[in-house]
């Protein structure tokens, strides 16, 4: 299949690279930087799969190739400027060498920085939904021992969707019962349970939303 490249419009630097920003397609989340050249983009638009320069062992570089922890390309876009790309991936394990599910993980805060939960809570009420899905998004990639996500996804999809059915229960027993401590509570649980449901299936919460702001 014939591949066309907007080579015209791309602005690779003096080495002939150009630096890529790898973002999770189902939780936004940012997962690496790495560089391409003009052959190893070829390589990912032709393969699906994202394959970069190495500019310490100067070659060829696809990710996941050793390790087993590919990344299905989603889309791929260049910036206004043509000297930047965004690659949004289906990431299959961790993006990072360290076994990490990003490479950005040490935050630099300052006091001016730092966010009050319950502030962030009052102007954003939905930022803990956001957090939810990278979090759950990270355990799937890592899997670290003793996570009850781990267990879920290592358990498969017909244990989370039989979580996803009790906790349904569960709601519809609470409003039963009149309970605002329990249905708020259970409810919790459902919502957990459909954002790993979903990470299972990447499906997107955005997509949800919108399929909700299309039938406003």
């Amino acid at each position: 299949m014939s591949i066309e490249i907007p080579w015209e419009q791309l602005r690779f630097d003096e080495a002939g690279l150009i630096p890529a920003v790898v973002q999770d397609a189902v939780s936004k989340e940012v997962l690496t930087l790495a560089y391409m050249n003009r052959e190893s983009l070829i390589k990912t638009l032709e393969s699906g799969e994202t394959w970069f320069w190495s500019r310490s062992r100067q070659e060829l570089w696809h990710k996941g190739a050793t390790s087993g922890h590919t990344q299905k390309v989603v889309s791929l876009a260049y910036d206004c400027d043509g000297d930047a790309l965004v690659v949004q991936v289906v990431p299959n394990g961790p993006a990072c060498h360290n076994g990490t599910y990003s490479c950005f993980v040490e935050k630099m805060t300052s006091p001016a920085t730092e966010v009050d939960p319950s502030k962030e809570l009052e102007d954003n009420r939905f930022a803990v939904l956001t957090e939810l899905e990278a979090l759950i998004a990270q355990r799937e990639a890592e899997r670290p021992e003793g996570s009850y996500t781990t267990y879920l996804f290592e358990k498969g999809v017909d244990k989370i969707l039989k979580k996803v059915g009790e906790e349904a229960s569960e709601v519809i027993i609470a409003a039963k019962n009149r309970s605002h401590d329990e249905l708020r509570y259970e409810t919790a649980d459902l919502l957990f349970h459909l954002l790993v449901l979903l990470r299972e299936q990447k499906l997107p919460l955005d997509d949800v939303l919108r399929e909700l702001h299309s039938r406003r």
